[in-house]
């Protein structure tokens, strides 16, 4: 065996010994998981459930820590400048797949961060006060084709409203008038309130007012119906096939952190997800738990970054 040889094993072996060795004692200390949306979000529902199961399992305490702003890029660029120890984790939204496009100064790099796993995904839905006289969204786009209408959202650049704008105006080719909000809630407040005629929101914020019969939604922007929600149509049955748009839950880690590291977490994160409590608390809200592995998560992410990007691209927003 040559020299050359020999030391290229030994490296590697040194190697393989210090991944397995990280993922034996991982974590030894406390990981902070911020989120970057804020208190009572999609993100921070899902990170206050993992924190409590994992905390449990792992025998440490997991931190969540919420870090709003910039449309969810403050916290991306605080994980993507983080140690790659697998102690600083980011949990956030469809959002980041919307930015690779949409935000043209970050601050940082989508590839400085790698996917662990994604864990929910919930639809959009349409709603509107009980009081608008469409039933549906069928009727709803007939009455818009005559007479343009508002539509709320929880902010410029979100999910639901870059969604939103490629239905109205490249699908269904109605007019309208985008009101943003600082966030989901107040555009429910809105709503409920009668100041403008129908909001688009990820599912989970406006199913109680949908149970309770306060909001009517009109359909939920996916191929089948939602069993939160099951008097509400799907876009397939209001006569709009294949429009899937709404938004996931994923963790991610700076890019640099160990395989090692990324594999456990990923299996300890698809375990506790996987309970049937956690099944049960995310189906009551809104939410279709996901399984991924660290390969699919890689693949899902890329195939999200492009998805996202045809439809910012049409509706020609920045940020």
């Amino acid at each position: 065996m040559s020299a050359l040889r020999a030391l290229a094993i030994a490296v590697f072996s040194v190697a393989a010994f210090t991944q397995s060795g990280w993922a034996q004692t991982y974590p030894a200390q406390n990981v902070t998981m911020i989120v970057a949306f804020p208190a009572g979000g999609l993100a921070d529902i899902i990170a206050r459930l993992m924190s409590t199961k994992l905390a449990d399992r792992l025998k440490q305490s997991f931190v969540v820590e919420n870090r709003a702003g910039g449309g969810g890029n403050i916290a991306a660029k605080a994980v993507a400048s983080a140690s790659s120890d697998g102690y600083t984790v980011l949990v956030t939204t469809s959002a980041l797949a919307v930015n690779h496009t949409a935000s043209k100064n970050k601050g940082f790099e989508t590839g400085d961060l790698r996917p662990v796993a994604f864990v929910a995904y919930s639809p959009d839905v349409i709603a509107v006060n009980p009081s608008n006289p469409a039933k549906d969204l069928k009727e709803f786009i007939a009455n818009a084709k005559t007479k343009p209408f508002t539509y709320g959202s929880a902010g410029l650049g979100t999910g639901p409203q870059i969604g939103a704008e490629y239905f109205f105006k490249d699908v269904a080719k109605v007019q309208y008038q985008h009101v943003p909000f600082s966030g989901g809630a107040p555009a429910i407040t809105a709503l409920l309130g009668g100041h403008i005629d129908s909001l688009v929101l990820t599912l989970p914020p406006v199913t109680p007012q949908i149970v309770q019969g306060k909001l009517r939604g009109l359909a939920v922007s996916s191929t089948k119906r939602v069993n939160a929600i099951k008097d509400v149509p799907s876009y397939t049955e209001m006569g709009y096939p294949n429009i899937e748009i709404g938004s996931w839950v994923g963790v991610f880690v700076p890019a640099k952190t160990p395989d090692a590291v990324v594999a456990k977490l990923n299996a300890e994160i698809n375990a506790v997800m996987a309970e049937p409590d956690s099944k049960e608390r995310l189906a009551k809200a809104g939410f279709d738990p996901m399984t991924t592995g660290v390969s699919e998560a890689n693949s899902y992410f890329k195939s999200e970054m492009d998805r996202w990007g045809t439809m910012v691209t049409a509706v020609g927003f920045s940020n």
